[in-house]
C-alpha cells in the first residue's frame, strides 16, 4: 500500500485478500470436458441399448410402443 498525497494505492492481492491463482481455468475446463464425456457416454448408451436387433428401422410408432 502506497500513499501519494491523499490518494492510496492498493496491490491487486492486497485489495483482493489473497493471491491470484490461474488454477481456476483448468478446473473449469477439466469439469466441462468430463460433464460433456459422461453426457455423451449416457447418450451413446442409450442409443445403443435402443437399436433394432436385426438392422431394421423402426418408425415412430414401434419406438413409442416398445417402452
Amino acid at each position: 500500500m502506497k500513499r501519494i498525497g491523499e490518494e492510496i494505492h492498493v496491490d491487486v492481492d492486497e485489495a483482493r485478500a489473497g493471491a491470484t491463482l490461474h488454477a481456476m481455468r483448468y478446473v473449469l475446463a477439466f469439469s466441462l470436458l468430463l460433464a460433456i464425456a459422461a453426457l455423451s457416454a449416457v447418450w451413446i448408451t442409450s442409443a445403443v441399448s435402443h437399436m433394432p436387433r436385426h438392422g431394421d428401422p423402426v418408425t415412430a410408432e414401434e419406438h413409442a410402443l416398445s417402452n
